[in-house]
């Protein structure tokens, strides 16, 4: 399906539901920055156990996530549905790698005693990356419909609107990680 010089991306409705969560995730942030102004040196002091590397690493994860899925709308584009679910498993692994990251992270901080309820800074981490992993979940669930539906042999330029949309969503998920990431872990 050939792009046109206005071409949208997916189905109107997905980016409804994209601008929507990004104006709870904007008001969660504003949330943030308020309470952290209220009492710096705690969220400075709180933000000193997380571990950057591992942020850092989901972030790149995340990163690399999105290139495959950029790539793999294009493969799809070009009805070469088998290399697109290709990319588009090799998008869901660094997601499943993402999840692997934040379990070693979590658990880490559980069995250093460190909860939702042990101060202001660690409620809002685990809330935020807490809702940021469940989108992460369903985002690879739509990794997973999309890899099934390029491999389909049926898959035909009509089921690039499922694609886009698709593809449109995982970008959501990265970009709120490339927004949270310096906000959790190195703003100061």
């Amino acid at each position: 399906m050939p792009k046109t010089k206005n071409h949208v991306p997916g189905e109107v409705g997905i980016w409804v539901f994209i601008l929507g969560d990004m104006l709870v995730f904007g008001l969660f942030f504003l949330v943030f920055v308020y309470y952290r102004g209220l009492d710096v040196e705690l969220y400075r002091q709180s933000q000193a156990t997380l571990n950057q590397h591992y942020g850092a690493f989901n972030t790149l994860l995340l990163l690399a996530s999105s290139w495959f899925v950029v790539m793999a709308v294009e493969n799809a584009r070009a009805a070469s549905g088998k290399q697109a679910a290709k990319l588009f498993s090799l998008a869901l692994l660094c997601g499943a790698g993402f999840g692997a990251v934040k379990f070693i992270e979590y658990s880490e901080k559980l069995a250093a005693g460190i909860t939702i309820t042990s101060n202001d800074f660690f409620m809002y981490y685990y809330i935020f990356t807490g809702l940021h992993l469940l989108h992460v979940v369903i985002g690879m669930g739509v990794l997973t419909f999309l890899i099934i539906k390029a491999r389909s042999p049926q898959f035909q330029a009509s089921d690039m609107v499922l694609v886009e949309s698709g593809a449109s969503f995982w970008h959501l998920v990265d970009l709120l990680w490339i927004v949270l990431f310096p906000l959790l872990y190195l703003m100061k």
